[in-house]
């Protein structure tokens, strides 16, 4: 058994079975993959893939074991890569964040910009995707971190630590009725409109459906996106009156819409950092979730690392008051 063939098996379940896809992503050959594959099955004495033809076409039940402690011995390889890192080159190595649009373009660019200041030879990367995407991503070993607010909870392997708590506005054109409203908006007020807001399951959209559901009502959605500053757009071309997080409203390229406090309509949402179980943290990745939120310090990420369950995780932070944007 070899770590190149454990490899594969992780690589082919990554890319939904395609082996040509796998070759290209790894840099070798579509033939080269398929015989480690039958080398390690033929040693093993049982298959990994079911086929059909020529073709992958399922992973068996016993596949998917071997492949999840395959995944568990190549993040321990990479953690030993990293201890080294740690004491040959310590300001020096690669960090792979996966996160949503809202965060990448609202609350992060400060962080990622004192950080590249404070370590030049750290290669950074992002990638952005849905909540559940970003999540199977660090799951799967593909990033270091995963940062979002929804569906972080479905995968147990991750250690999850909140970061900050935030809430949603109403934004509507300066011409619209809402723009003269005084009284505190209701939900029932604002049931009566057609909605522009975030995708279900992206930027705590949940939250929306809870608050009209709460009421007995169902909000009018015509238009949903997963970016803030596209839902901005269709709110000013007249479509509907839009709902998004606060944060992701401008001061400055926004002075054409009117926002107005919503934070009593909704349950706030809370952001989270979340990385693999048994990952091995450098020095600069935990400066990167202090500098991101900085009741994490390194003695309490530490400390979370150590706990058994998501309980008691949250125990850590339930007395802990955390930022609110």
């Amino acid at each position: 058994m070899k770590l190149q063939q454990l490899r594969y098996i992780v690589e082919v379940a990554n890319h939904s079975l395609n082996v040509s896809a796998t070759a290209e992503s790894l840099f070798t050959s579509q033939p080269g993959i398929s015989k480690q594959i039958r080398m390690l099955e033929d040693e093993l004495g049982i298959q990994i893939f079911e086929r059909s033809g020529k073709h992958l076409s399922q992973v068996t039940v016993a596949g998917h074991e071997v492949i999840k402690i395959a995944q568990e011995i190549l993040a321990k390889v990479e953690s030993i890569r990293s201890v080294a890192g740690q004491y040959t080159n310590p300001e020096q190595g690669s960090l792979n964040i996966s996160t949503t649009h809202t965060q990448a373009r609202y609350a992060l660019p400060d962080v990622i910009k004192g950080f590249i200041k404070r370590y030049p030879m750290v290669s950074l990367h992002m990638h952005q995707g849905s909540p559940s995407q970003i999540s199977e991503s660090v799951a799967k070993g593909t990033s270091d971190f995963a940062i979002a607010t929804e569906a972080l909870h479905l995968y147990e392997d991750l250690v999850t630590l909140p970061c900050y708590h935030w809430n949603r506005c109403v934004i509507v054109p300066k011409e619209h009725p809402l723009a003269a409203h005084s009284a505190p908006l209701t939900i029932e007020e604002l049931a009566k409109y057609p909605l522009v807001t975030y995708t279900f399951g992206f930027t705590g959209r949940s939250e929306l459906d809870v608050a009209f559901s709460r009421a007995g009502l169902v909000p009018k959605i015509v238009f949903t996106a997963t970016d803030a500053d596209v839902i901005k757009t269709y709110v000013r071309l007249g479509l509907g009156v839009g709902v998004i997080a606060t944060m992701a409203v401008d001061v400055e390229t926004d002075q054409d819409l009117t926002l107005i406090d919503s934070s009593h309509l909704f349950q706030p949402s809370t952001t989270k950092i979340c990385f693999r179980k048994g990952i091995f943290l450098r020095s600069y990745m935990y400066d990167f979730i202090e500098r991101f939120a900085p009741h994490l310090t390194r003695d309490v990420v530490d400390k979370a690392l150590a706990m058994k369950t998501p309980y008691e995780v949250d125990s850590l932070f339930a007395s802990m008051t955390l930022p609110t944007y």
